[in-house]
């Protein structure tokens, strides 16, 4: 009977962080380059009630008895799917669509990457650097931040739809720097490491990351000047298994009030 109170109890836990996940989304709709993140579940051990046996007539018996144990996360898995493309009134915002990531330098020195695409010019040691809203430079084809010069304005520069930066002449026609907006894949994006901020970190699961300059065996992304990419999140789906997961925590809470009322029947036959 105790068995049932604890397979019931895990289930109840591993529902509550389900529903974490589901309210981490619901959070993040509005956050751009965010992906729907979703609660993934394995079952725990199983018990042997009774193993392979033949009865009295010489029947075989060839399958064990056995009852689980419970359930917990797995993993909590983000999914990859192409966001909308939303107007963006800043002129150095960019969405990818593709299966790239820009490359940002961390405070700590390592690469990071992400899909928020909402840059600025920041006054750098060498002239203008292109940055993120919190101050990480953002890393050029050859892994190098992108700096331009002091007299660049922002309104002026253009980037073509395979990341190569321009700048107009003196006749305002628009001509590469022979720079590269450097964007990034990973055979599997799933596995990386999630921080804060909309970053990614490699990891092991993700495998290295792509260069889509220098690897020609990867599609190569688009960009889109004046566009953000918004979130995968789609609320109705969210609020479905919002329900479904509230539905599931209540019938593990019911398995555990009906192993206590047997337990307290149980008890009730000593007197």
């Amino acid at each position: 009977m105790v068995r049932s109170l604890w397979t019931a109890a895990s289930g109840m836990i591993a529902q509550q962080n389900n529903v974490d996940t589901i309210a981490n989304n619901l959070a993040n709709v509005n956050t751009t380059g965010y992906k729907t993140e979703v609660a993934e579940f394995k079952s725990l051990l199983y018990q042997d009630i009774k193993a392979k046996s033949t009865s009295a007539n010489s029947e075989q018996k060839p399958i064990p008895s056995q009852v689980g144990l419970g359930v917990r996360n797995s993993a909590i898995t983000s999914v990859f799917t192409q966001g909308a493309y939303l107007d963006s009134s800043n002129d150095l915002a960019f969405a990818i669509g593709g299966d790239g990531f820009f490359g940002v330098r961390g405070q700590d020195g390592n690469t990071y990457y992400t899909r928020n695409g909402n840059f600025v010019l920041a006054t750098d040691t060498n002239g203008l650097a292109l940055t993120t809203t919190d101050g990480l430079k953002v890393l050029d084809a050859d892994g190098k931040p992108i700096v331009f010069d002091e007299s660049f304005v922002a309104s002026q520069i253009t980037v073509t739809a395979d990341g190569q930066i321009c700048y107009p002449d003196d006749q305002n026609n628009p001509q590469p720097l022979g720079m590269e907006i450097g964007l990034w894949q990973f055979n599997n994006p799933s596995g990386l490491q999630k921080t804060d901020s909309g970053l990614f970190s490699e990891s092991a699961a993700s495998g290295a990351a792509m260069n889509e300059y220098t690897t020609n065996s990867l599609v190569r992304s688009e960009l889109r000047q004046g566009y953000l990419e918004g979130s995968n999140v789609q609320v109705a789906d969210e609020m479905v298994n919002m329900i479904v997961a509230q539905r599931a925590y209540e019938l593990n809470s019911k398995a555990i009030q009906a192993s206590d009322e047997m337990m307290q029947q149980a008890n009730n036959l000593r007197r």
